[in-house]
């Protein structure tokens, strides 16, 4: 949450001329509505339910970039399909960079807690053994711009793949 798996998406799918996908923006699509309203009907687990499926059709597709939500690793199959299907990069960012991005952001249902640093801790200790099980790449996001995420990670991006510059 916060390490900007969207920003840096969109930017590299447009440099590799890719179409780009949301996992949440898409959820949002298909339902008419935000993230946090189909929290709140039928909790994460209602969420999650439709994150799976979402997730299983985008994997399926080519030449696209997909970014999910923070919380889709938590899902057996969702690791398996984003393993399989493709090439996954792990954004990482330590839980006081990622508050610190995310601390205006009111949209983010599981942020809205008493400590949303303690919060954050605790996603992170469940959910970084799950993104280092299934990354292909991990870059340390620190407080970089979207940008400089982007060049850091092209170079990595193009050896696995071997894709031309």
């Amino acid at each position: 949450m916060g390490a900007g798996k969207t920003t840096v998406g969109r930017h590299l799918a447009a440099e590799l001329a890719k179409t780009f996908h949301d996992t949440d923006q898409e959820i949002e699509r298909r339902t008419g509505v935000k993230i946090s309203l189909i929290f709140e009907i039928e909790g994460e687990a209602g969420f999650r339910a439709r994150e799976a499926q979402v997730v299983d059709q985008l994997t399926r597709l080519s030449n696209v970039v997909v970014a999910t939500g923070g919380g889709a690793v938590l899902d057996a199959d969702n690791r398996k399909h984003l393993a399989h299907r493709g090439v996954v990069v792990y954004l990482h960012g330590q839980p006081r960079d990622l508050r610190h991005r995310t601390r205006h952001d009111k949209s983010r249902p599981l942020l809205q807690d008493t400590d949303p640093l303690e919060k954050l801790h605790s996603l992170y200790r469940q959910r970084d053994p799950l993104y280092r099980e299934i990354a292909d790449i991990v870059v340390d996001t620190g407080r970089q711009s979207a940008r400089a995420l982007l060049h850091q990670l092209l170079p990595q991006l193009r050896e696995r793949c071997k894709l031309s510059a």
